[in-house]
């Protein structure tokens, strides 16, 4: 969807007469976003068109009826392209220049790939170098228009950076590699972006080629899609076994019937190391392979970051990341656009998306409202923060408001914990979150040690590491993130003179970075993924008093999230707000002790609660 289209000759009329309104406008008319004129996005607009580009356009060497397009939303994706030049070059051929601009005028380097740091009057922020930027949007317009791969339209990435009177950082030798794919242009070098322009289009096309564009068909390249599936073909991590292959065989039968007139709702449950996660990658690969239009979707961005560089052997973004969305991304979707949008961590979707849960009705209903096929990988007992609805029943309520044939299917084999479906009973029971009967989890073969001191277990953990970087230390959070913004320790236990950091100021890769295994990871970070050893702090947000566990909201740190919503519930209901507390908290517990394939190590602050779980290990163990 193109927000503002028109020929140059056009452009520059409306950029002296308020073009800010027209966009403002347009968009709520198409998208239906409403912008405010106070807003910091309208200034820009009035800003960066009305004033910077204005005068780039105003240019007698660019053709007065070549395209522009404005604040074109990339179809799969919520983001929009800025600015859009279309016609042809010296030979005919159909040229696309996409420009990123940015009114930043103060950043500052980062040691993360295509991220720098940037001030506002909010404080700092990370944010993605333009040159990326522009780069990664015309990888998504290639591998996913019709239009544009088919007719092999050649696209030109660069970025305009308008208010920086400085390249030192933004043209630091650090990005080059996306600064040679596309060029930044800053304060002062208006002439040499006007060449740019005047060197890659040489005449109009009369805004034809943003029809085409806008009317093009939405599905994957067979180059990209091909490119995706040999990345998955032998890599161990993704083969499926047992009751995996035979629901992945029976989820994809229904994809490919499924239609505007057959929409389909498909439920998959699933506990802890089931391979939700499994089923699903070769779903995304499978039905991209079939150039349906699919994507992989999770609220938490650690899974998609994780198998992301999983399939493609880096942490860097490439132009698979297009498969990979956040629940999110579907509030002003189109009904039926995709084909299917695959749900791993089903429990963990919200009612409201955004930073401040102020945009969309339902993620739920958004997500099946936006494709033919949705597939809900779950499992309720992993719900896990205050704004988590996912539910089989909240599912089905929203696939029959849009009349969708629902499907139940149910992943039944343990391939974590060592294969130990005892070990989860044992879970549920000395967790108290269910009763289960002894005999179910009285011989679970699973190495579960509790420690005295949390040194000696995370030496342990260390050493373990070292064989293949596939073990990890996580706690409960009930330490403040205070290394965010000063080199201190955030998990301090002086009993033991244990000091550690949080791992959130780092990458969302944490659970695979070769060095993170120095780092706590939280419930965050971790949930949907696995290692083969987990080690778990638990805090005084769950204590055992005479063999009864306690759970303590007030525990929580309180920059964590996940309770969010407890006081205001409190007040209104004490009782079941305190209910809703008490499944969280151990929920979380559950979802952390059982990321281990092989093993799971345990240390409680709290010395009558270590003590619990050393009587209930050796009584049913």
């Amino acid at each position: 969807m193109i927000v503002y289209q028109n020929t140059r000759s056009g452009f520059l009329k409306d950029a002296s007469n308020g073009i800010e309104d027209i966009i403002r406008l347009n968009l709520k008319e198409k998208l239906n976003i409403n912008i405010k004129p106070e807003s910091s996005e309208y200034l820009s607009w009035k800003n960066s068109l009305g004033n910077a580009m204005f005068h780039v356009m105003n240019y007698d060497q660019i053709p007065l009826d070549i395209g522009v397009a404005i604040e074109y939303k990339i179809p799969r994706t919520k983001n929009r392209i800025d600015f859009i030049i279309t016609g042809l070059d010296e030979f005919k051929k159909e040229k696309i220049i996409v420009i990123e601009l940015k009114q930043w005028s103060d950043i500052r380097i980062t040691n993360k790939d295509a991220l720098f740091i940037t001030f506002f009057k909010s404080g700092l922020k990370e944010e993605i170098h333009p040159s990326y930027q522009a780069w990664s949007y015309c990888n998504l317009l290639k591998g996913f228009n019709t239009t544009i791969y088919q007719e092999m339209i050649d696209l030109k990435p660069c970025a305009y950076l308008h208010n920086s009177a400085s390249r030192e950082v933004i043209a630091n030798d650090f990005y080059k590699d996306y600064l040679d794919k596309a060029p930044v242009f800053c304060k002062g070098e208006k002439e040499k972006l006007q060449t740019f322009i005047s060197n890659h289009i040489k005449y109009g096309d009369n805004k034809n080629i943003l029809y085409r564009i806008e009317s093009g068909e939405i599905k994957p390249s067979k180059n990209l899609v091909d490119s995706l599936a040999s990345m998955l073909k032998g890599n161990q991590e993704f083969i499926m076994i047992d009751d995996q292959k035979i629901i992945f065989e029976n989820v994809l039968d229904i994809v490919k019937k499924s239609s505007v007139i057959n929409k389909n709702v498909i439920i998959v449950e699933g506990g802890p190391g089931t391979g939700k996660s499994v089923v699903a990658i070769n779903l995304l690969v499978k039905i991209s392979k079939l150039l349906l239009n699919a994507q992989y979707v999770t609220k938490n961005s650690a899974p998609r970051a994780v198998f992301e560089s999983k399939l493609t052997k880096t942490f860097k973004k490439t132009e698979i990341s297009n498969f990979f969305s956040g629940s999110g991304s579907y509030v002003n979707e189109y009904m039926d656009n995709f084909d299917a949008l695959i749900v791993d961590e089903a429990h963990r979707l919200n009612e409201k998306s955004g930073i401040y849960k102020n945009l969309g009705e339902n993620q739920i209903k958004e997500i099946i409202y936006s494709a033919k096929c949705s597939i809900f990988f779950i499992d309720e007992d992993q719900r896990v923060t205050w704004h988590d609805i996912g539910s089989k029943d909240e599912i089905k309520k929203w696939a029959e408001k849009y009349k969708a044939k629902i499907h139940y299917y149910k992943l039944e084999s343990q391939f974590r914990c060592n294969g130990s479906d005892g070990y989860l009973s044992w879970l549920d029971s000395i967790l108290q979150i269910k009763d289960t009967a002894n005999n179910e989890f009285v011989d679970f073969q699973y190495d579960f040690k509790i420690y005295d001191c949390p040194n000696e277990m995370r030496n342990e953990i260390i050493n373990k590491n070292k064989i293949n970087n596939k073990a990890r230390i996580v706690a409960g959070y009930c330490w403040k993130w205070v290394s965010k913004k000063k080199d201190l320790f955030d998990i301090q236990i002086p009993k033991h003179n244990f000091n550690m950091k949080w791992n959130l100021a780092n990458d969302k890769n944490w659970i695979i970075s070769p060095n993170s295994v120095n780092e706590a990871g939280c419930i965050h970070t971790c949930q949907g993924l696995e290692v083969e050893y987990i080690a778990v702090i638990i805090g005084e947000d769950l204590i055992v008093r005479d063999g009864k566990v306690i759970t303590k909201p007030d525990q929580r740190a309180k920059n964590d999230k996940s309770l969010s919503g407890f006081k205001k519930d409190y007040k209104i209901n004490k009782d079941n707000a305190l209910l809703k507390a008490d499944k969280i908290i151990k929920n979380t517990y559950k979802t952390l002790m059982t990321r281990g394939s092989k093993g799971c190590y345990i240390f409680c602050t709290d010395e009558e609660t270590s003590q619990y779980f050393k009587n209930m290990l050796k009584k049913f163990n």
